[in-house]
């Protein structure tokens, strides 16, 4: 089930792909991989921070 917090989530990706996958993820490579697919073409940007998004699990820390 997808809460508010998520719609919202996905919005901000919608509109700033970068945006949305610095507040999944913060400053991490995530965020530059993030940022090189926007520069590249919109849409794959927007696909890989909806990726973040969905596959994101709180508390748990990715090395």
């Amino acid at each position: 089930m997808v809460s508010g917090a998520q719609i919202c989530d996905y919005l901000l990706a919608f509109f700033l792909p970068p945006l949305g996958v610095f507040f999944k993820r913060g400053c991490s490579a995530d965020l530059l991989i993030n940022i090189a697919l926007s520069l590249l073409g919109y849409i794959p940007g927007i696909a890989h921070a909806f990726y973040i998004i969905h596959t994101h699990r709180p508390g748990v820390v990715l090395h």
